[in-house]
């Protein structure tokens, strides 16, 4: 088993606190979205209880695999699986934070928040319609600011990816010629530009590379230190990518509108609302093949929705209303040892 490595100043700089890794330790995989909350959730807790975590961020894709070949105790997904693919490979699946989605730029001199851009524009940059900082489109959203007459490299995630998916969800809501030629999956054929492998990658290719555009969950954006651009959301506003933001996107949330809580945050209506808001979420097998670990699990995540609320919002994550957490824990009771009980009693 690899230690687990913690990797909070993610991208190019990115520091490692390297913990040695115990037979009893939990493992996971997948989504990298949440993967700096994850890795403050997994160095508290393992002060707290000695516990740890081994959680490999590969992509939203890769998690999924893992888990349906039962390589690794949990899979974490930003793009949830439908009922039916639940019932298929026996899962359960269930939310652990949400956040943002945010297009980030490397342009000189540009301070974060200046650039404005619409989900149409934002769709024909990266359908390769839109080729320069300078086009006319660009210039009608940003009157007085000053943008270079250079060449557009959109960067996307090379990787099977949940945030591909949000990204591509909210472009299909914004842009009808993306729905009819591209539409919302985890991976696309892109026309422009070039791939990074997982947040981390795609914040590296945007830092090194003059000009760019990427998106990536705005814990990247933020402790990167990369300029943002505000996006205009359904109300016509151009809100702050920040929790509150977030959160006021997932106001009237309806968590029990799909199997798994695998609803859709993005394209909300309200003015301070963020257009590419999301959950990311976990799976657990139904019936556990070892019920001691499989607790392990959901005692992780319960000690987290009881005690990391304030690493999430640090992060600009925005923890679960105390009703859905609830909701989860009724959820949890499907998962079962091979006697036919909950491997968590609550």
């Amino acid at each position: 088993m690899k230690p687990f490595t913690y990797a909070l100043a993610l991208g190019l700089a990115a520091a490692q606190l390297v913990l040695p890794a115990r037979a009893a330790d939990i493992t996971g995989a997948g989504a990298t979205f949440p993967f700096p909350v994850y890795s403050k959730w997994a160095e508290a807790y393992r002060k707290e209880t000695g516990m740890g975590l081994n959680y490999q961020s590969i992509g939203s894709g890769g998690g999924i695999k893992q888990i349906q070949a039962k390589t690794v105790d949990f899979g974490a997904t930003d793009a949830p699986l439908k009922g039916a693919a639940l019932e298929k490979d026996g899962l359960v699946q269930f939310p652990t934070v949400m956040g943002g989605v945010v297009t980030v730029v490397n342009i000189a001199g540009l301070e974060p928040g200046k650039l404005k851009l619409t989900g149409e524009v934002i769709a024909d940059i990266y359908a390769g319609k839109i080729t320069k900082w300078s086009d006319p489109k660009i210039a009608q959203l940003n009157d007085g600011l000053k943008l270079p007459d250079a060449t557009i490299t959109p960067v996307y995630r090379s990787d099977a990816s949940g945030t591909t998916n949000i990204f591509t969800t909210y472009l299909s809501q914004a842009s009808e010629g993306w729905k009819k030629e591209y539409g919302a999956a985890t991976t696309i054929s892109w026309p422009a530009g070039q791939g990074g492998k997982g947040n981390e990658g795609v914040t590296a290719s945007v830092k090194q590379v003059p000009n760019a555009i990427g998106y990536v969950e705005s814990a990247y954006a933020k402790q990167n230190k990369l300029s943002y651009a505000l996006i205009q959301n359904k109300a016509g506003k151009f809100p702050q990518p920040d929790d509150k933001a977030f959160q006021a996107a997932a106001a009237s949330a309806d968590w029990k509108a799909a199997p798994g809580f695998g609803i859709s945050l993005t394209n909300q209506a309200g003015d301070d609302a963020w257009p590419i808001t999301a959950a990311t979420f976990i799976l657990v097998h139904k019936e556990a093949a070892d019920a001691a670990k499989s607790a392990e699990v959901l005692k992780f995540f319960d000690w987290a929705y009881k005690n990391g609320d304030k690493m999430a919002t640090e992060l600009d994550y925005v923890p679960l209303p105390d009703n859905v957490v609830a909701q989860i824990h009724e959820e949890w009771k499907n998962v079962k040892g091979k006697d036919g009980k909950p491997v968590l009693g609550m």
